[in-house]
């Protein structure tokens, strides 16, 4: 059984983010592209107050759930606790299998957001997110200026906005 949780895994490699498909870009990154991207950014950048172990299982997890729902977006018209319940119960499904109620445990922190070793991951999930919108409108000669506005908002109201202007400018 954790054979087939660990191959069922991989979907994330080839699961292409929503949002890009939605947008246009040709050959979007997909979920586990964007995970590492996270998990970079929480690697540079991680403040000394947040444990930067848990902070990197956070990114890698993150979006875990996606591999059994797809990648919801905004656009998708899901109720954001519909999205939560359906993720938890991937999360959940996935994760029992591989006996690691603790990675579920950091998936709950993130969803929650109250932490802030949670409200840094979320800031650098739109980071990485804002970069990859400025690399894809360069690269194609896309106009993706909402994804930058929104990830700008929500890095903002995680209390990192000093960083988002740093990076992205």
């Amino acid at each position: 059984m954790p054979n087939d949780t660990l191959l069922e895994l991989l979907h994330l490699k080839a699961l292409p983010r929503a949002g890009w498909v939605r947008a246009g870009v040709a050959e979007p990154e997909s979920v586990a592209s964007h995970a590492w991207g996270v998990a970079w950014l929480v690697l540079l950048w991680c403040p000394p107050e947040v444990d930067r172990d848990r902070a990197m299982a956070m990114a890698i997890v993150h979006d875990l759930g996606e591999v059994r729902v797809g990648d919801i977006t905004p656009h998708d018209g899901v109720a954001a606790a519909d999205k939560s319940a359906a993720e938890e119960a991937a999360v959940r499904g996935l994760l029992a299998p591989l006996q690691r109620p603790d990675l579920v445990d950091i998936w709950l922190e993130y969803e929650a957001g109250e932490s802030a070793c949670a409200r840094f991951v979320k800031a650098c999930d739109k980071l990485d997110m804002a970069l990859q919108a400025i690399r894809y409108g360069t690269l194609q000669g896309l106009e993706l200026q909402e994804f930058i506005d929104s990830a700008r908002r929500q890095a903002t109201e995680h209390g990192f906005g000093a960083l988002f202007e740093e990076l992205v400018g």
